[in-house]
Order: structure tokens, then C-alpha cells, then sequence
């Protein structure tokens, strides 16, 4: 039976495409840029890139963050000192929130039942700014941010580290929920502890299989009990 659940928190307790569609709209306009739907696909697919890369262990962190506005700077033939760029739109995601439709319920029925923790990739200071705006702390046992872990998701030494700061901790009565393949389920794999992956967009699998999966996140609770032989407490 589950008794500890981790959460990711971008794209899905939190919509981070458009939260990040309004703060590239807002930086690019700030930097003298003329802003364009094909820029901000072009920026959003430059990021998730960099972000892949950070999951390999390709790059460091330091280096995504400003490496992304170089390559789309350097595309747009416009002159920008990426550093000041970079920190203008985190100053401009961490701030407000949009919900995945369902998440608020979602946490509400879940801390009922589990302990649930939050595991997430993303810039410390973004995610506690929009953690903050979305009155989301309260559900939490912890917040497992892997700027402060000092690992990565999917890394094992992320999910060790973690394991090591959570009471009574037991992998066969652990699971992540994330969206990401890559990200939440291949890491929980290399964990050892089960997946449930939010499948908004009905991907194939090929690679990187969950021990279930859903569409939307009502169906979460009710696949954790007959997926998992339901809640501990």
C-alpha cells in the first residue's frame, strides 16, 4: 500500500507553459524584441532542450539558464547580455500561478490519505515564488527542490538524498506522479519506487514504461487505490 507520494509540480499541479509563455512575452519585450508566437515556440523548445540536457548531467545549471537566451538571442541576430536577461524573466516566473485544472482538488484528497512531498527540477527561487502564490505549502510534509538537494531528477542520488531526510521512509510504499518521462517516471524508476505518470497529451510509451498512467487528475486517487491497494493511514 502507498503511504508516501511525491508530486512534480510543473505541468502538473502548476501550468508551467503558460507560465512561462507570459514571462518570455514580458522579458522579450523588455529587451527590445518584437514578440511572436514562433519566437515564444522557438524559446519554449530551446529551454525544454536545456533542461534535457541537465537531466543527462550534459550541463550544469548555471549553464542552461544563460546558455538558453544565448542561442535565442544569437537566432535573432540581437545583441543581449544573457545574464540580465535570465534574471529578468525569473524575476517575472516566479511571480503569480496557473493551476492544472484539477490540482487544487487533487491536493486537497491526497493529504487526506498521504504524505505527500514535492520533487521538483526547477530554479529554487521561481518554484518558491509561485509555490507561495499558489497557497500550495500547506499539503506538503517537504519540498525536495533539486537546487537545494544538489542533484537532479532523474538522477538516483537525487531520490537517495531525499529518501534520507523523509521519517520512516519505505520504497515499497512510495510513488511519484510527474509528467515527464524522462524527468519523474525514469527517475522513480532509477529509484526503485513506483510511477504514475500524468499523461495529458496520450503519449506512446516505448523506452520509459510507468506502473500506470493517467490523463486527467481526477483519476489520480482512484488509480492509487486499485493500481496501489489504496491509502495507508
Amino acid at each position: 500500500m502507498v503511504e508516501f507520494i511525491f508530486l512534480d509540480l510543473d505541468d502538473t499541479l502548476l501550468d508551467f507553459k503558460t507560465a512561462e509563455r507570459n514571462a518570455i512575452t514580458k522579458t522579450l519585450k523588455h529587451f527590445g524584441v518584437e514578440v511572436s508566437d514562433k519566437i515564444i515556440s522557438r524559446y519554449s523548445a530551446i529551454n525544454d532542450s536545456m533542461w534535457k540536457l541537465l537531466e543527462k548531467g550534459e550541463r550544469t545549471r548555471e549553464q542552461i539558464l544563460t546558455e538558453r537566451f544565448d542561442i535565442l538571442f544569437a537566432e535573432l541576430k540581437k545583441d543581449a547580455n544573457s545574464t540580465l536577461v535570465w534574471k529578468y524573466y525569473e524575476n517575472v516566473l516566479s511571480k503569480g500561478h496557473w493551476f492544472i485544472e484539477g490540482a487544487p482538488e487533487l491536493l486537497s484528497a491526497l493529504a487526506k490519505d498521504y504524505r505527500l512531498f514535492l520533487s521538483s527540477n526547477g530554479t529554487a527561487s521561481v518554484q518558491k515564488g509561485r509555490i507561495e502564490s499558489a497557497g500550495i505549502e500547506k499539503y506538503f510534509e517537504a519540498m525536495f527542490i533539486s537546487q537545494n538537494v544538489g542533484h537532479n531528477k532523474p538522477s538516483k542520488e537525487y531520490f537517495d538524498a531525499v529518501f534520507k531526510k523523509i521519517d520512516g521512509f519505505d520504497k515499497s510504499r512510495a510513488v511519484i506522479i510527474g509528467d515527464s518521462l524522462t524527468s519523474d517516471i525514469k527517475g522513480g524508476i532509477n529509484a526503485g519506487i513506483k510511477t504514475l505518470h500524468f499523461n495529458r497529451a496520450g503519449v506512446k510509451y516505448t523506452d520509459i514504461i510507468p506502473t500506470a498512467s493517467v490523463r486527467e487528475l481526477c483519476q489520480i486517487p482512484e488509480i492509487l487505490k486499485k493500481m496501489f491497494s489504496g491509502p495507508k493511514k
